[in-house]
């Protein structure tokens, strides 16, 4: 068929897998994807303006990636806590649970790609790397990090192929459509960039080129090309809670591109998700902002010295605090920190958790409430 988005090839016994043409694929656009175009680009374009506007180039941004890596990983099945990845962080304990290992990872892969941006724009040699720090001593470590996969692998239950949901490209035909793959992120293809990272999010998930790790890789690249194209300038938008939310949704459209080439269903979907976090991430980030002013207001009127108003642009980066950790912050002794520490407890602004002793951990409820609702 001359307009099927691939071709299938037969692999062991009577199983066939499945090869995704070279990107793009002819387009009719719509009048309702239009229409949601536009909304997701002026969403987009909003949030790239409040990201312009934050008084700390940091502000936001750890706090919605470690959002970000919780659902992102909520997808593949792995489930933390916030607060126990908070702790991590703070307290970086030899010991951590598999899981919250695994969502550590993502942010850590995540930021690494962010840096990476600067000396080098998303390609393959980036998508490497990326996936080498996000498998990290976490399950599927042993599964090659950071390499493409050298075997057939699949999507689905473990038995086999006769489980398989989805089969991608075998090895030799996975490393052509790389190939075309890395090709189309220079190549602007005269599309609309929101629809060329529809197209380019569903031909990663398609060509599924590592053992595991595929699809975090993928939803993190969503994010690294809205930086490297330039389309945000803070890294303030992630889909992964949209997906989450839709998730049967998700995965059938990616399916149905493969099986018949439902493009515009999918891009659509893809749109609405951008338009819909981009005006969330809008709306959380001038609460955030809000309360930031108000906080710093409340210390203000009660004379708190300038280390807790310090300490509140430190919340709205990573919204715990232990009190090593604001010593070593505000660079001054533990009962100093602890005396900061408890003027805002005080406040109102910090609430001991009851379940950690060594070292006692401090949240802002107020904050990691308006970043971490679902």
């Amino acid at each position: 068929m001359p307009d099927a988005p691939g071709q299938l090839v037969p692999i062991s016994g009577q199983h066939f897998a499945y090869v995704p043409n070279p990107l793009p694929p002819n387009l009719e656009y719509s009048g309702p994807m239009l229409i949601l175009l536009e909304e997701a680009t002026l969403a987009l374009g909003q949030l790239s303006g409040i990201g312009q506007t934050l008084p700390n180039p940091h502000m936001l941004i750890r706090a919605f990636q470690q959002r970000e890596a919780l659902l992102s990983s909520r997808i593949e099945g792995t489930i933390a806590d916030q607060r126990d990845l908070l702790f991590a962080d703070l307290t970086k304990p030899k010991e951590l649970t598999a899981n919250v290992r695994e969502v550590q990872n993502y942010v850590y892969a995540l930021n690494i790609g962010l840096r990476r941006l600067k000396d080098l724009p998303v390609c393959l040699r980036l998508i490497r790397e990326v996936h080498q720090r996000l498998m990290r001593r976490v399950r599927g470590h042993e599964q090659r990090p950071g390499e493409f996969r050298d075997i057939q692998n699949y999507v689905g239950k473990p038995g086999g192929f006769r489980n398989a949901r989805y089969i991608p490209p075998p090895v030799a035909q996975m490393l052509g459509s790389l190939s075309h793959f890395e090709t189309v992120l220079h190549d602007q293809m005269q599309i609309p960039a929101l629809i060329r990272l529809a197209l380019i999010h569903y031909q990663f998930e398609a060509i599924h080129p590592f053992r595991d790790g595929n699809g975090r890789v993928g939803r993190l690249l969503i994010s690294l090309l809205l930086c490297d194209w330039k389309l945000l300038s803070k890294p303030l938008l992630y889909l992964s809670a949209y997906f989450d939310n839709h998730r049967d949704e998700y995965f059938d459209h990616l399916l149905a591109i493969s099986q018949r080439g439902t493009w515009n269903e999918w891009i659509t979907f893809f749109l609405r998700g951008v338009a819909e976090q981009s005006r969330d991430a809008v709306d959380r980030a001038q609460k955030l902002l809000a309360l930031r002013d108000q906080y710093r207001d409340k210390l203000k009127t009660a004379h708190a010295p300038g280390s807790c108003l310090h300490l509140i642009d430190e919340l709205f980066e990573v919204p715990a605090l232990t009190i090593p950790s604001a010593a070593e912050k505000l660079k001054m002794a533990y009962p100093s920190a602890k005396r900061n520490i408890l003027k805002l407890v005080a406040a109102g602004i910090l609430e001991e958790t009851p379940e950690r002793e060594h070292p006692r951990l401090y949240l802002a409820p107020g904050i990691l409430q308006l970043v971490s609702a679902f």
